[in-house]
């Protein structure tokens, strides 16, 4: 009798599967998304550095106009934020620093409290949320707004009276909303540490206020003030010139300013979790 021929493994048949070219199309799907990329990594290094070009040569280049704008911009993204702030910092000093003091003191470890909210809550957590906030209530209006004032011509309009459209309508907003991160990190950590030893209050922990603030103000070191506002204005500068390249920098029409809206707010996460990436490291090496 002939003997039936032997089946092929799953091994082998995951090798010859490698082994085989990808398909055309899925190659031109991968290079155009690699090429947009590129693209993308292109412009907005070009307009950010056009931007704080501008910024630094033209501050006080009609500065009863612009400083105006900027203070306008501190209100919109920074006042008008902080009931919303007040109310993230106290969920999270309930739901993480209560609960980890509370998990700490439990298994007699409470004197590393403060080193862990330090970490998490002032070099991670606070600068971090603040950013996604601002972004999600005023990142996404900048797009509309200069995404609008493109399509129907407006930018033109400037630049035909001779007026610089950066200077005029990016740079209040890269430094109202660099300024307003900081500021809604700071009060968001304050909030998020006092209403976080209330929650260990009321759980009867037996932990006393001057040994909870104590361990706090022992944990934080002279880098983690310097590295808290570098974070927070490099968050703001990413969210601003993001945004505002997604709805300034190139052609639009009315139906395309939510495509652009989209991306610039994808865009902005991806730039701050990178940034946020970069600052670990220079934590680790400090």
């Amino acid at each position: 009798m002939e003997k039936e021929p032997a089946k092929p493994s799953s091994a082998s048949l995951l090798q010859d599967a490698l082994a085989l070219p990808l398909p055309q199309s899925y190659l031109n799907f991968v290079g155009r998304q690699s090429f947009r990329l590129l693209q993308t990594i292109q412009g907005v290094g070009a307009f950010a550095l056009i931007t704080l070009g501008v910024t630094f040569t033209k501050f006080n280049t009609a500065w009863r106009v612009t400083h105006p704008l900027i203070r306008a911009e501190i209100e919109r993204a920074g006042v008008r934020l902080l009931p919303g702030v007040l109310f993230l910092g106290i969920a999270l000093g309930l739901v993480i620093v209560g609960q980890t003091v509370s998990l700490l003191t439990k298994i007699g470890a409470e004197q590393y409290a403060g080193s862990v909210m330090v970490t998490v809550l002032v070099r991670e957590l606070g600068p971090l949320a603040a950013a996604l906030l601002v972004m999600a209530r005023v990142g996404t209006a900048i797009v509309i707004e200069l995404g609008l004032s493109r399509a129907q011509g407006e930018v033109e309009a400037l630049e035909a009276l001779g007026i610089d459209p950066v200077h005029y309508l990016v740079m209040p907003r890269v430094i109202g909303l660099a300024a307003a991160i900081f500021s809604l990190t700071v009060y968001l950590i304050i909030t998020a540490v006092v209403s976080g030893y209330l929650f260990v209050f009321l759980q009867d922990v037996p932990l006393l206020p001057a040994a909870y603030f104590n361990q706090i103000a022992q944990a934080l070191v002279w880098q983690d003030f310097l590295l808290l506002g570098l974070k927070t204005v490099t968050y703001g500068t990413i969210i601003a010139v993001v945004t505002c390249y997604h709805g300034l920098a190139q052609r639009l029409r009315l139906e395309e300013v939510s495509d652009a809206t989209t991306a610039a707010v994808s865009q902005c996460v991806v730039g701050c979790v990178f940034a946020d990436a970069l600052f670990i490291l220079v934590y680790l090496l400090m």
